[in-house]
């Protein structure tokens, strides 16, 4: 089975789709192809399904589902089947891909791949190259595993509370490794390179201390200083508008060395920032 929901949710078993086009099928195979592997418990389900308020119906109309899914599963594994598929682990049927256990259900990959995964693999490996002073591999691995987001989680199924809670925590987990990535570009001299990427998420996310921080520092490594203090007045800005904050010390450090140093104090006062910044973004 292959899983992606970095992006439009795309379920295949032995090639063939099992996404179901109707809203609730689609909610539940999302939440079961997140947790591949893993027993998803009725009461998550029924929460993602109804928000608190699921009517008397709810477990067999969730079973319902289930069982509509699994025509789907039966469907998919007979067409491969005819066009000659081998399946190493033996003939499989309908429920032994959605499983049925005490509590909940739980949807059998079979071995195969999903982009969550992939994305947990490669960004790990780019961590612990970046801590490792290993800032080529590391770009590259983190390069790699952000190519595997098509778009926002989910971004084509109707979600609820599971879902949604879900969705906030992988976007957290991608601006992470696009955090990490910037840092392992500036240090190796891409900053010129960074300026288009950095112009669009300074924008995005305009409360972003960190990232903010990566575009003043790779504008004034680019000779635009004027502008590198034009983003921190517009973050400050920002910050203390809408949430009554200041920027961090950390960034407040960056724009004085920016403001009264050379591009030498700068480079240093930020890569001392950097743990800091981290935390802040």
């Amino acid at each position: 089975m292959d899983i992606e929901v970095l992006g439009a949710l795309a379920v295949r078993e032995q090639g063939v789709s099992i996404t179901p086009t109707a809203p609730k099928p689609r909610q539940v195979l999302a939440l079961l192809a997140l947790h591949a592997d893993q027993v998803v418990p009725v009461s998550a389900l029924i929460e993602e399904l109804w928000a608190g308020a699921p009517p008397r119906s709810a477990r067999t109309t969730l079973q319902t589902y289930v069982l509509q899914l699994r025509v789907l599963i039966a469907s998919a594994l007979e067409q491969a089947e005819s066009g000659g598929e081998e399946n190493p682990a033996g003939r499989r049927t309908a429920k032994d891909v959605l499983v049925t256990l005490p509590g909940g259900y739980l949807l059998d990959s079979g071995g195969g791949t999903t982009d969550v995964r992939e994305f947990d693999r490669l960004a790990g490996m780019g961590y612990r190259a970046m801590d490792s002073g290993d800032f080529p591999g590391a770009a590259r691995l983190l390069r790699e595993a952000l190519s595997l987001w098509s778009g926002p989680a989910f971004a084509d199924v109707q979600g609820g509370v599971q879902l949604d809670m879900e969705t906030r925590r992988l976007e957290e987990t991608r601006l992470c490794a696009l955090d990490q990535r910037i840092d392992a570009d500036l240090r190796l001299g891409r900053h010129r390179e960074l300026l288009a990427e950095l112009t669009v998420l300074a924008s995005r996310y305009r409360t972003h201390e960190n990232l903010h921080g990566q575009f003043m520092l790779a504008l004034h490594r680019s000779g635009r200083r004027g502008e590198a203090l034009d983003v921190y007045q517009r973050l400050r800005g920002t910050l203390v508008r809408e949430l009554g904050l200041e920027p961090s010390a950390a960034v407040r450090r960056l724009q004085r060395a920016i403001l009264m140093a050379g591009p030498e104090s700068v480079v240093e006062a930020a890569e001392n920032a950097d743990d800091r910044l981290a935390r802040v973004g």
